[in-house]
């Protein structure tokens, strides 16, 4: 089974290009649903390991990480990108661990490819385990309206969020293949069609 990793900057529309791979096929592990399933149990060790880190602040009232708390207390700050590799080191290898679970499961139920989606790749090293990356990327200004509009947060919070992350360029320089979502789901589709022709991975 080809492994795809597929990453790109918060508000590519990462979400979508996965949505139309999957039409062909070719199923995905979204790290970030397996990151809020881990933080959704308060008896995770990764639970624990965070709020020894950020301190029992970034808890609710029952326990479990409050993830806008925990966003507030890493992005934004003077030294945010220290704050996030700790935020990284501790939960990359929880989250690596159950992908890897679920591609042993999608190949043992016949799939030829999979994708780990995964905007933290290279960060978790995932890339390493992968036959083939791929980024999307978009304009900038759109990002800012899908995390605004996706996550429920203001202009500003999304804006930090940006800065924060690497640029198209650092994309461009690591991955195998880069697609554009500017909003035309048709012209993704089309990439993503070239893509799987272009690496042999199949079409169905």
């Amino acid at each position: 089974m080809k492994i795809i990793g597929l990453t790109g900057p918060s508000g590519a529309g990462k979400g979508e290009a996965s949505r139309i791979f999957a039409q062909y096929g070719i199923p995905a592990v979204d790290t970030d649903a397996v990151y809020h399933a881990i933080l959704s149990n308060s008896q995770h060790p990764c639970t624990a390991e965070l709020s020894a880190a950020f301190g029992a602040s970034i808890l609710d009232a029952e326990g479990l990480v409050d993830r806008k708390i925990l966003s507030k207390t890493v992005f934004g700050k003077q030294n945010t990108p220290a704050l996030l590799h700790t935020l990284n080191t501790i939960t990359h290898k929880y989250i690596m661990a159950e992908t890897r679970t679920v591609l042993q499961r999608y190949e043992k139920n016949g799939a030829r490819a999979a994708l780990i989606d995964a905007p933290q790749l290279f960060e978790a090293h995932a890339d390493r385990e992968c036959d083939l990356v791929v980024a999307v990327l978009a304009p900038q200004e759109l990002r800012l309206a899908r995390i605004v509009t996706r996550d429920g947060i203001t202009e500003e919070a999304a804006t930090r969020r940006i800065d924060a992350q690497h640029d198209d360029a650092f994309f461009k320089e690591r991955c195998d293949a880069v697609l554009i979502n500017d909003g035309n789901t048709a012209s993704l589709a089309e990439q993503i069609r070239a893509f799987l022709i272009k690496y042999n991975v199949g079409l169905s």
